[in-house]
């Protein structure tokens, strides 16, 4: 059983982790290309670098860290959203990024795991909200919804590179990755609905 003590300890250590981050994020949007290091993120944080590295650790786990709050912000969102939306789960997490594009870009050109950014949550929130569709017979039975979700997922990573290199806009990174879950809710689509769903391709302009 965890004591008081216990508890505060770890209460506060939280408080310098996110104090530690929120920090980092500062860095970064006073300066883009500023060269992040454990010494400027702890000055800005008022910490010691040694706590920087304990809390945290070193800078890919920087970046690891900034990936998870931006999961955390996503999964919030969400919830308030109900979840069950496939494009409202692909829209938010495109705003997400874009709203924050200083810290989103650096964080994916810089953590070398960056191809796996949207593994946890909005993969997670995919699945489930394609599941809902198939439940409400607006996908084929026979559909596996992970599988479709992990392609879906796969070439929005695709449209958030080319975006972070400035090869598209904001505009055009959304439409992508909402071509590519269309593109994917039309292959599956029970026939009821098929016409319904395959109507954006048919509306869509260039992506």
């Amino acid at each position: 059983m965890q004591t008081v003590d216990g508890g505060l300890r770890e209460q506060h250590k939280a408080q310098r982790r996110e104090r530690i981050l929120d920090a980092t994020r500062e860095l970064l949007r006073d300066s883009p290309e500023l060269v992040i290091s454990t010494e400027r993120i702890a000055q800005r944080a008022g910490v010691a670098p040694a706590t920087v590295y304990n809390l945290i650790g070193p800078r890919d786990k920087i970046w690891e860290a900034l990936a998870a709050g931006f999961m955390d912000e996503l999964e919030r969102r969400l919830a308030g959203l109900g979840g069950e939306d496939p494009r409202e789960v692909v829209r938010s997490t495109v705003l997400l990024f874009v709203g924050d594009p200083v810290v989103s870009r650096r964080m994916v050109r810089e953590w070398e795991e960056s191809g796996v950014v949207l593994d946890r949550s909005p993969l997670t929130q995919l699945r489930r909200a394609m599941a809902h569709a198939r439940t409400q017979g607006r996908l084929r039975d026979d559909i596996d919804v992970d599988a479709l979700a992990a392609v879906v997922a796969a070439s929005c990573v695709g449209a958030l590179h080319q975006w972070v290199a400035a090869l598209i806009d904001d505009d055009r990174f959304l439409a992508r990755a909402l071509f590519a879950l269309d593109v994917a809710l039309a292959a599956a689509a029970a026939d009821p609905y098929r016409d319904e769903l395959l109507a954006p391709l048919r509306t869509r302009g260039a992506v």
